[in-house]
């Protein structure tokens, strides 16, 4: 089992999320945005070591803190394979657009659909879910999503940036759609929700 914790960080606020695998102690940060003096002083709190990072997507205030993460606890950073271009290209993750300049970091583990990653004695599973970017993707663990950018309370994520496909969004909002059972839907914006909330309420998966 899991415990979350989470900090809403950068200038559009991102939910920067802390998981930690109970048994073990693990740690894994899903989207550090920006800086997190919350973020950090809970991982020192609890004896200093980060496993993993774990990226939705590249846009830039999903990843704008990696660097400052890796410098200081040197996790290994995971992304899908497909988004490995979109986060080194200043057009395509946004930066560009916004005048900033996203530190540099390395891709420890590129991933595809259907990967999973051991943190401690929890098994996360990589979904690819393209459509708000080519590589967008959710973690599941337990019974959580987390959904970055693809799946939001009563909506879903924009379609049109570079890389984005409306097509290709709809078909991932149907894929979690159609998962057995529910989840709590931990996304990357705003507040959480459960996928039999959206199943019910949400427009785009009816």
């Amino acid at each position: 089992m899991i415990k979350i914790d989470y900090d809403v960080v950068g200038m559009i606020g991102t939910n920067c999320y802390l998981i930690e695998d109970e048994a073990s102690g693990a740690l894994a940060v899903i989207d550090p945005g920006d800086h997190s003096d919350a973020v950090i002083s809970e991982i020192d709190r609890r004896g200093g070591k980060l496993d993993y990072i774990l990226l939705t997507h590249g846009h830039y205030d999903h990843v704008l803190g990696v660097a400052e993460l890796c410098e200081r606890y040197h996790p290994t950073v995971c992304a899908a394979q497909k988004e490995l271009l979109l986060i080194s290209e200043p057009s395509y993750n946004l930066s560009k657009k916004h005048g900033l300049a996203i530190p540099p970091f390395t891709v420890d583990r590129p991933l595809k659909d259907g990967d999973i990653v051991i943190l401690g004695e929890s098994e996360i599973r990589f979904l690819l879910t393209p459509g708000h970017t080519m590589g967008s993707g959710c973690y599941i663990v337990d019974d959580c999503i987390f959904s970055g950018d693809t799946l939001f309370c009563t909506s879903i994520g924009r379609t049109d940036f570079p890389t984005s496909s409306m097509r290709d969004m709809m078909k991932s909002i149907e894929r979690l759609r159609d998962l057995d059972g529910d989840y709590r839907v931990f996304p990357g914006h705003d507040m959480f929700t459960t996928l039999n909330q959206e199943r019910k309420y949400n427009p785009y998966m009816q």
